[in-house]
């Protein structure tokens, strides 16, 4: 209509649209738009005449709506929470009520808490997953109240493991075994929770923060730039739940892998740091972001993964004579070379601190008689300048790696669970090493 008149289109669609429909203005009942129209162009209908005429027609029309919802029970109370949404919607941000898990209200984690997730499961449980996690959760201070959280069902959505429920829970009974037998006085007061636990004490508001956190960010957002089309959708869903998960844990810190060590950690504490700036700000206090891993204890160094073998690392299940031996004795070692020298790398990461606090390398008269040393930099140097050999630098490393997987291996031997896990996840990677073929 040129009229371009709001009242004329809601009698001629509303109002008139139903069969035998009748429109009253004026004191005159009409039946048809056409004559609705012709009479308020000709001043036969005044303006404030329709007005009054359509709030009449809209109020017959809507009093069985209200009437429904005065009186049907199940109507009231959903009126009554649109009518609370629409509040809601009205408050400022700090003001609003954040729908999400509190794990702290319902007791399952200390409030100010320091955070850290474990990684995602694996057939094969490395020593370097091992220490990464102990030094995130070392990085929350001595008087952090620490959390670490077992990422369950996340590991399900991302198919870690095959998805296989029994693996999952086997990677993280020997997992947590042998972290309390690296750092027993560390883990003594660390909360451990599974995520499935967490997520079941309040799944709606769990998944609602999901649902919401999915909202706020754009796909291109949650992929990244390294995850492709591909990889699929479980690692998009993934870090909604990690975002959900720390809203959860209400942490004061929360420790992610070191900056450019992991691709999808970096997209994890990016969304986790936009997401408390750009959607909670002071509605939920913003947990400190830190970043950091353990030194690196590789043995190998290969620019193609599928270059990769099983000597490239140590793995917690290692038989420690066997294994050790012959992985530290083919471990890069190039003399003089202190950039990448594995062997100094897991001899001062296990065999300095804690209990010890130097270490002791055996050697004959003719290669200069035993020595100490008490710092990274001081071994380095002499291997730097060559007055440490490369084999009596590696027979030091090899004992003190033999040392700490012969106690893990003792504490695995122990726990009647994580016994029972460490032959689960061994029977696992068979029936996937099966699979490959």
């Amino acid at each position: 209509d040129k009229l371009k008149n709001p009242c004329l289109d809601y009698i001629r669609h509303i109002i008139l649209s139903p069969p035998d429909a009748t429109f009253t203005a004026g004191g005159t009942t009409y039946s048809s738009f056409d004559d609705v129209r012709a009479a308020f162009l000709s001043g036969t209908i005044s303006e404030t005449e329709l007005k009054k005429g359509l709030i009449d027609a809209l109020n017959e029309l809507l009093e069985p709506v209200r009437t429904h919802f005065a009186t049907d029970e199940r109507a009231k109370g959903l009126l009554e929470q649109v009518r609370q949404f629409k509040k809601e919607s009205l408050l400022p941000s700090a003001e609003k009520e954040i729908r999400r898990l509190d794990l702290v209200k319902l007791g399952k984690v200390p409030s100010d808490c320091h955070a850290v997730f474990a990684p995602l499961p694996n057939a094969k449980p490395t020593l370097q997953e091992a220490s990464d996690t102990l030094s995130r959760l070392e990085l929350g201070g001595d008087s952090a109240k620490k959390v670490l959280y077992l990422p369950d069902w996340s590991a399900r959505v991302t198919n870690s493991c095959d998805a296989d429920v029994k693996a999952i829970d086997a990677y993280y009974a020997v997992f947590l075994t042998a972290l309390r037998s690296l750092n027993p006085s560390l883990m003594e007061d660390v909360v451990v929770l599974k995520q499935s636990e967490a997520i079941l004490a309040d799944p709606s508001d769990y998944w609602i923060a999901v649902i919401n956190a999915g909202r706020h960010f754009s796909l291109d957002d949650v992929m990244g730039d390294a995850t492709k089309d591909s990889d699929g959708v479980g690692q998009v869903i993934s870090r909604l739940m990690m975002v959900s998960d720390v809203l959860g844990l209400e942490p004061s810190s929360v420790a992610f892998p070191a900056e450019g060590a992991d691709d999808g950690a970096d997209v994890e504490a990016q969304l986790v740091g936009r997401y408390f700036d750009e959607k909670l700000a002071g509605a939920l206090a913003k947990p400190n972001v830190l970043r950091g891993s353990g030194p690196s204890i590789v043995l190998q160094k290969r620019d193609d993964d599928a270059h990769r073998t099983d000597n490239d690392e140590f793995y917690l299940l290692d038989d420690p004579k066997r294994d050790v031996k012959a992985k530290v004795k083919k471990a890069f070692c190039e003399p003089g070379n202190v950039d990448f020298c594995p062997p100094i790398a897991l001899a001062c990461a296990f065999g300095l601190g804690g209990e010890s606090d130097q270490i002791d390398i055996k050697r004959s008269e003719e290669n200069g008689g035993d020595v100490s040393y008490k710092s990274r930099e001081e071994m380095e140097k002499d291997f730097a300048s060559g007055a440490l050999h490369p084999g009596d630098l590696k027979a030091a490393s090899s004992a003190i790696c033999v040392g700490v997987l012969d106690k893990v291996a003792a504490e695995v031997k122990k726990d009647p669970d994580a016994f029972k896990a460490s032959k689960t996840l061994k029977a696992f990677e068979k029936k996937m090493g099966k699979k490959k073929k």
